[in-house]
């Protein structure tokens, strides 16, 4: 096992190498630039942006601008943004990136003791009307896209009801202690669904059909013809085996949060990563877009790595060449 984690780590490096180099062509394959694109002002001389952009290395022959940028990186230096007044990018990540963790973990755990304990008892009772209903949520839940879903649940608990806010990740500025909190959370019950709505269908399907395989399974019937209570059964065998796909899913919700955050936080205005991302391709931003890419693209490349050794570590019958 301990060869196969080594070797998996080992194919991470040349991953991450060429994750840096799709990020960097397919943003220097967009057109336009920072400095001629939405900010060109007519009444200034076009050598003024030329200038600019030869100052930032953007007229550097690309071989030079992607060492340059992977040698910054590799140290954690992203550059400065060219809009938001030459800030280090690095800063406008660590500003954002918080809340978009946030209102990740805030999703994951919603989904998780949503999806499991409804997953089994559809598995354990199945054809019921639980059973029904948590299979048309499923499937709902799969088809909705993110976007819409956001936009019914602001209408709705937001505009009509006034339960929840519909955007920003505080009320006002001054909360302190367990107020903040309180008012944070206040904040992320709709963003946090809107994000989870698909995971929590897609665990849901998942439980309910591994907890039926395995009810099946011949030592399943062994352990009840030896006179074990079905507790014991379900919490004992079952579950053990059942959560063994569900345990290297999360592994790769890890990335699918975090890019998925990108919409969901558009939608609610919420300050992380995700509405960061949104401004920084709107006014061609290379610096910001390429960081937040290269982020988004490492984490689900970490969250793969953390399925793959999960998978290694918590069934033990597998075995790696």
């Amino acid at each position: 096992m301990y060869k196969y984690i080594i070797r998996r780590i080992l194919i991470f490096i040349p991953m991450l190498i060429a994750l840096t180099i799709i990020v960097f062509g397919l943003v220097r394959a967009a057109p336009g630039d920072p400095f001629t694109g939405r900010i060109l002002d007519p009444n200034i001389d076009p050598e003024v942006f030329e200038q600019q952009k030869t100052a930032a290395g953007l007229n550097d022959p690309l071989p030079v601008q992607y060492f340059r940028w992977v040698s910054n990186a590799v140290q954690g230096d992203f550059g400065k943004s060219f809009i938001y007044k030459g800030r280090e990018v690095s800063d406008l990540i660590g500003d954002r990136i918080q809340n978009t963790i946030y209102l990740g973990a805030f999703s994951l755990f919603i989904t998780i003791i949503v999806s499991i304990p409804i997953g089994i008892y559809s598995a354990r009772k199945p054809y019921s009307l639980l059973d029904y209903g948590a299979t048309t949520f499923g499937f709902l839940g799969l088809a909705i896209p993110n976007f819409f879903f956001g936009l019914v649940a602001i209408y709705f608990f937001s505009i009509h009801l006034g339960w929840f806010p519909s955007q920003g990740s505080v009320s006002a500025n001054g909360l302190e202690g367990f107020e903040l909190i309180l008012n944070k959370l206040h904040h992320l019950v709709l963003p946090g669904l809107t994000l989870g709505l698909a995971g929590t269908a897609t665990y849901m399907r998942y439980m309910r059909s591994e907890v039926l395989d395995v009810l099946g399974k011949d030592f399943i019937r062994t352990a009840k013809a030896k006179g074990m209570t079905s507790r014991n059964v379900l919490y004992k065998h079952t579950l053990r085996n059942a959560l063994i796909p569900i345990i290297t899913l999360m592994g790769f919700e890890i990335g699918v949060l975090l890019s998925g955050a990108v919409i969901t936080e558009g939608v609610f205005q919420y300050p992380g990563l995700g509405t960061l991302f949104l401004t920084s391709i709107g006014n061609r931003d290379y610096p910001v877009i390429m960081a937040i890419n290269l982020l988004l693209g490492f984490f689900i490349l970490l969250g793969n790595l953390l399925a793959d050794i999960f998978y290694s570590i918590v069934d033990p019958r597998i075995r790696y060449d």
